[in-house]
This record gives C-alpha cells, structure tokens and sequence, in this order.
C-alpha cells in the first residue's frame, strides 16, 4: 500500500510538473487508464523535466483523446507540440480529426500541416477585424438579446473565418465589444430566461473548450441532455399558437385547466410520445432522428412512446412494412409502450367528424380535385361550404355507407379560405375509397385524412408532446384549430429540423423509384440509407445514435450533414468492437525462396491493437508458408522516397511475421504483368524496413487461402444533393457505387464467420459478412474505409 502511495505522489508531481493543477492532477490518478497513458505521453514527449502549461494542456487533451486506432503517429504529434508547431485546441482537435482517418497508414507531412494549420499566425489584430465585422453583422440581435445574446455563437462565426485563431485572445475580443456595446449589466440581464433558447449546434467550439484542461467550462445542460427544451406536462396550459384569421379576429389555443387537469389523471403527469410512422416504406435514416427525439424523450423522463401507425390510406399500407418497422425499431434499441393504429380509432374519429359537422365547423363538398386546387388558389369558398348542417349530416352519413360513388364527395373542415395559410384552407377530412382495409378489413369506405386523424389521435392518446419535423410547423394552425373546434385536449407540438444527409435521396417516392426501377439491389441495398441498408452495410444502430446525439434536436432548417460525419461514428464505434484480421483483395503470389517448401510456420496475429500477451483470446493464428499472397497495389516496379510497400531489391515487413527483401519479379507472358515475386525472408528479424504490408499464405503446400467475395461501396450519387437536380437526378447516380471483387483471399480463421460479424481487415476499412454469403463462399460488405476519403480525388 505504501508502494502505491509513493506511486501516486511521483505521478502527482510528475503532472504538477507539467503545469496541471493540483486538483485535476490528483483527479488524473483516480483513473488508471488516463494515469498510465499521461505518463507515456510525457515520456514519449521528452519532458520529465517538466514544461508550460500551454503545453501540458495539450499533452494532456492527447493522453486522453488520441485516436487509438492511429498509436503509430503519436510520437510525430508530440513533436509539434513540444516545438509549439501545434499551440491551440483548435490544432490539436484538428489533428485528432487527421490522425482518425489515417489510421495507421502511411501520411504526407505536408498534408498533416496543412490540416492542422502549422505555421499559420493570426494577428490579434487580424482577430479584432474580425470580431468587429461579426458584431456589426449581428448588432441588432445583440441590442434586441442584450446579455442574454449566444456568445458561442458569436466564437463559431470568428472561427469560422479565423480557425487558428487564439481563442483567449477571440473571447477577450467578444467580452470587450460587448461592454463597448451594451454597458454595464442590468437588473433585468441578471434575470433568468423563462425559457431556453434553443441549442444550436457548434461542435467545433465544443470540442475546442474539453481540449484546454484548465479552463474547461461545464457541458451545457442541453449538451449533457438534450431534452432540456422540452417542458413538463404540467406546464402545458400556455398559449400554443395564435390562429389569425382573415376578418381580423385571433384564436388563441391552450387547454383549459378541467382539460390539463382530467389528462394529468389519466397519465399520472407522465410524457407521453408517439413515433408515426407511415407503413408505405422502409425506414431511412431521417426516421432514426425521429426515434431519437420521440422514443428518447420518453425514456430520459421515464414516460411512454407510442408506435403508431398512421395507416389512413388502405391502398398504400403493406405488412412487409409494418414487420419491418417493428423489427428496426427494436433493432435500434427502442421499445414501444404499446403498439397501435390509427385505424383503431375509425370509429371514435367519424364521430367526432360527426360532432364537427354539428357544431358547424365542417360541410360536404362536391368539388373534384382539380376544382378544389383552383378555387385554393383564388382563395374562394366552395360552392356547397354553407349548405345546412342536417344536409351534410345526411351526406356524411350516406358517405360512409356506401351510397356515394368515389370522388364524388369529401367530408372538408370550415376554416378559413382566405387565411393567409393555404394549411387553413377548408382541408379535407374524410375522402371515400372503396378498398378493403389492411386491419379494418372492409368496415369501412371513408378513410380520414392525415389533417384531420393526425391531430385527434394525439389527443385521444393522450399525447404530451408530439414531435414532428418543421414542414409541419405550418400545419400548427390548422392542427390546433380541429381541437379546439372539437373541445378536445392540446398536446404541446414543437418541430424540429429534418436530417438531411449528403449523397443521399431521403425522399420515400425517390427511394421507392429506385428500388422498383432495380437501381439499387432492394430497400436494404447497402448504398442506401435505409436503416435496413446501414445494418446490411455493417453499421450499429450505437453509431447512428450517437450520430443523430451529435446532431441535436434543432429548428435549424436547411442544413446538409456530410455523409463523413456519419462515418467519423461508425468507425469509433467499429475501432471499438470489430476484431482485427487480414484480407488481400487484389492477390500477388509472393514466393519465399529461403523457406523450405514443406515447412509452415504458426504464429500469433492481433484481434486488438492493444491486445495483452497474457490473453489468448485477443490473439488468432495464421500460419506463414513457402508461398505468400499480398495486394497488388503494395508492389511497384520503381521505387520511391514516399512509397513505402515493396519494390526490386527493397524489404518490408509482414505484419506479425517477417521482414522479406524483394529478389526477382516474374513477368507474364506480355512481359508488363507481374505474375509473382520472389522474396527472401529475415528468420532473425535483423533488418527494420519502415514499410507494414497485410498478407495471407498457403495454410499448407498448393492449398490456396480462402476465397471470399468482397463489395465495396461509394456514395451512391455524385453531387452531395442530388434533390436540387429535380428531373436530373437520376443521372447523378454514381456508377462505380458497387464493385465486387470475387477473388479475394482471406485468412482461414474467417471460415466460421455468421451475417453480420464485423470485422477490421488490416489496412483496408471495415467489413461486415453479408447475407448473401452460402457455405463456402463468404460475402464480405465494406462498412466504412479506415480514413475518410470522401471530397477527394472524387470518391
């Protein structure tokens, strides 16, 4: 115990040493982990002897925050650290970013620097131009919000002209303008916010605050949980919305307190959500956003979700969709309170059609389509919007029994044609189809409208907060007008921005367009972003969380997320829980001439980069023989300073074997094609070549490895929104998005591997087995390569 103890005070002082704070030092050695990778920074960093504190920050941010996947390159980060190469956050998470995709390949220094903006200065004059020109753009938002004005947001707009900038200089800058600005603070700037603002999203400004150790601020609560915003069902008695109409007259909609009071009763003041989808399509990854927002909120204020089918349109609905629903849900790690239907209310919603007809607040029309678009348009009342009530109650009811031919008549609600709103204008709520009813059966032959079922199965749910993405947020009046008009309960509605994600179509006609037309291999092609895609593809429904987590719940309309942001979460999920093991996609037969041709020799391979001698199960074996196999693209006739695979007269070494000195190149027949190599290999390891090749070899004499089949996958469309393209679209589609390589070979502890097994092939990316995989012929999908090569060389 005492020996642990004297440890710990030489780690103390070893930290103290370089400019750590006493409290977050003795913090450190709490952690084993952290407390052991600090100290091999500081080694590695050659700074026993101590240093500033600048600098022990940044050693600190690497001790904790280096991607492991790229272990190899640390040494040369902390060189430029300690030569003040690199000196901010901003360098330094920057050069994480780098490092992540790079992996443990080979990289261009001059690459590295640019990246990391080394040998960039910025002026504190350069930064006070700067911040100037920001508040004058944003002057009358911080007169209108005084103090209470989104300083963050005013750092991310200087970072984003001035990356490199200081950020003690950037927030000193921001400080002073805004005294300069606004004076000395109020009483009424002390005050807190009745409510929050919503969160924006600035993950650059964040990531650069966790980087500085001592003047890390606190996560945000909103950070920390980003359900925040929302508030308590009790509190729902505010005003929703305001209806204006065109006379001039208001409707201020909330519930009266009997009606919040009898729906606490009923919920016990518990949240209640709903996730609706509709069963005419696969689930895309916009949808995973939505269980995000809808099942996550429930679960965080330990409430209740819904699934529920919004199945209004028999003809459209099908039980391959509403299986598959319920299968990625769960697969995404949700579980529904209770599954249900719209179509379990038909009853309770043509009554309620019937008491809105009572009331006067709906009529039978017998406007066609296109005649219910033109007087939309020249915002005039039907013909048949003032005809008695006893009529349409007799319509209506004629309506439902089948006595009206289709397309005949529609039940439509008494807005307010002239409403500045076209979601007001007399929307329809019952149409008539004369189609059995996937659930209904055949009960049935008026169908409500999404207008008018959404809304009052919220309410009849008992909804808390229904949560739907900002097209909708137009529909607010017209969603509490219908409860209003029906006396019904008001759930709290708040929109949120929809996913829009690079490279990609998200919209359910496109992607069935090209699924139907066999653009893609089905709705789970890996190419898609169907969710059914991502996991064939090998992603995690952890990663895509974590990616819609990073997102936030925002009302920040229009933005695109790069398809590479997605990735950056698969690969530290995948970095995390698939094994290691080598693949040659592109075979070159290598033949090791000073190895006998029977002789095999067994040895140990990683499953893990950080795997520990004394763990057989993070080791596999493979055997290395007489005849080697490595990729075609690691061999080159000339050799060169930057090229670090194998050349004539040049070694490398094999990962986990040997290093082998290329000795003669045997041609085909047209004298250009490399058929083999001859090589020799170092038994005593003597020699230290710079370049790692991944290779497979012949388990025993004339016995070919395994032979698997690998896909690999692009981007799916070229431009990064194929949507602007309108009728052009298709002719976006990218079409080398699939190549298949049948002839790759692979290590033999691969045989055993089942759909779905995740794996890192060494050098090349992630890989998922594929369903299509037979018994003797693996299909391996490529999940995500190893470093991000999207906006380059056009991939």
């Amino acid at each position: 115990m005492v020996l642990k103890d004297d440890n710990s005070e030489k780690s103390i002082e070893l930290f103290l040493s370089i400019g750590l704070e006493d409290k977050t030092a003795r913090n450190t050695i709490n952690n084993n982990k952290v407390t052991a990778n600090l100290t091999a920074v500081i080694h590695e960093a050659a700074v026993i002897d101590g240093c500033d504190r600048n600098t022990g920050n940044l050693l600190y941010s690497v001790a904790t925050k280096y991607p492991a996947n790229a272990l190899v390159h640390r040494p040369t980060l902390l060189k430029y650290i300690v030569t003040s190469k690199i000196k901010t956050p901003a360098q330094l998470e920057a050069a994480f970013a780098f490092f992540a995709n790079t992996g443990s390949e080979d990289f261009k220094l001059n690459e590295f620097e640019e990246a990391c903006g080394v040998g960039i200065e910025v002026s504190p004059e350069d930064i006070e131009k700067a911040v100037k020109g920001i508040f004058e753009d944003n002057k009358k938002t911080i007169l209108e919000q005084r103090y209470r004005t989104n300083v963050g947001e005013l750092f991310g707009h200087v970072r984003k002209i001035l990356p490199w900038a200081d950020p003690k200089i950037v927030k000193k800058l921001i400080d002073e303008k805004m005294y300069e600005l606004l004076g000395e603070k109020t009483a009424a700037d002390n005050e807190k916010p009745t409510k929050k603002k919503e969160k924006k999203e600035k993950p650059t400004k964040v990531e650069e605050k966790k980087a500085v150790v001592e003047t890390t601020a606190e996560p945000s609560e909103e950070e920390l949980n980003p359900y925040t915003i929302f508030p308590q069902p009790e509190q729902n008695f505010m005003v929703h919305t305001e209806v204006f109409f065109s006379d001039g007259s208001i409707l201020r909609c909330s519930n009266t307190k009997e009606v919040l009071d009898k729906h606490l009763k009923v919920t016990g003041g518990k949240v209640y959500t709903r996730f609706p989808p509709e069963p005419n399509g696969y689930l895309h990854i916009g949808h995973a956003k939505a269980m995000f927002v809808d099942f996550g909120l429930a679960k965080e204020r330990g409430g209740c979700c819904y699934l529920r089918y919004d199945d209004t349109n028999p003809e459209a609905e099908k039980e391959e969709y509403i299986n598959h629903i319920e299968e990625i849900v769960s697969w995404m790690g949700w579980e529904p309170f209770k599954i249900t239907y719209t179509s379990d209310y038909f009853q309770e919603l043509y009554d309620l059609a019937v008491e809105l007809i009572r009331r006067g607040r709906a009529y039978v029309d017998h406007q066609t389509g296109d005649e219910i678009k033109e007087y939309r348009e020249k915002k005039m009342n039907s013909p048949w919007r003032d005809r008695p009530i006893e009529e349409s109650l007799k319509l209506f009811d004629e309506m439902r029994r089948g006595m009206i031919e289709e397309g005949k008549a529609t039940l439509r609600m008494k807005q307010d044609m002239q409403s500045d709103n076209f979601n007001m204008y007399d929307l329809i709520a019952y149409r008539i189809k004369f189609a059995p009813h996937p659930k209904a059966g055949d009960k049935w032959c008026i169908y409500p409208s999404y207008d008018y079922a959404h809304c009052t199965v919220d309410s009849l749910e008992n909804i808390t907060h229904s949560l739907c993405t900002l097209e909708f947020e137009t529909r607010r009046a017209s969603y509490y007008w219908l409860l209003h008009s029906l006396s019904l309960y008001m759930p709290y509605v708040w929109e949120y921005s929809r996913l829009n994600v690079t490279n990609t179509v998200m919209s359910k006609r496109k992607l069935n367009y090209i699924v139907t037309n066999k653009y893609v291999d089905g709705w789970d092609d890996p190419r898609l972003l169907t969710l059914s895609g991502l996991r064939r593809r090998g992603v995690t429904s952890t990663a895509i969380n974590a990616f819609v987590r990073g997102i936030g719940i925002t009302r920040s309309d229009g933005s695109m997320i790069h398809v590479s942001r997605l990735e950056h979460h698969i690969r530290e999920e995948l970095n995390k829980t698939a094994p290691r093991t080598m693949v040659v996609l592109n075979p070159l037969k290598v033949v090791i001439t000073n190895l006998e041709s029977d002789k095999v020799i067994e040895l140990d391979a990683k499953r893990w980069p950080d795997a520990q001698n004394d763990d057989p199960s993070a080791f596999y074996k493979v055997p290395f023989s007489r005849v080697v196999y490595i990729d075609q693209s690691d061999f080159r006739m000339k050799d060169s300073k930057d090229y670090y695979g194998l050349a004539p007269g040049k070694s490398i070494l094999l990962r986990y074997a040997f290093p082998i000195k290329c000795t003669n190149v045997v041609f085909a027949d047209d004298n250009e094609t490399v058929r083999e190599i001859h090589a020799e290999y170092d038994p005593e390891k003597k020699s230290k070549p710079k370049g790692v090749l991944h290779w497979v070899a012949e388990s025993s004499p004339g016995k070919e490895p395994i032979k698997v089949e690998v896909r690999l996958f692009e981007k799916l469309f070229n431009s990064e929104n194929p949507a602007e393209l309108n009728n052009d679209w298709l002719t976006d589609i990218n079409p080398n998005s699939k190549v298949v390589i049948s002839g790759a070979y692979a290590v033999s502890t691969l045989k055993d591997a089942a759909v779905g097994d995740r794996f890192q092939f060494e050098r090349l990316g992630y890989y998922a087995v594929d369903k299509d995989s037979e018994p003797g012929k693996l299909v391996f999908n490529r999940t995500v390569t190893l470093r991000d090569s999207y906006g380059k060389g056009g991939k």
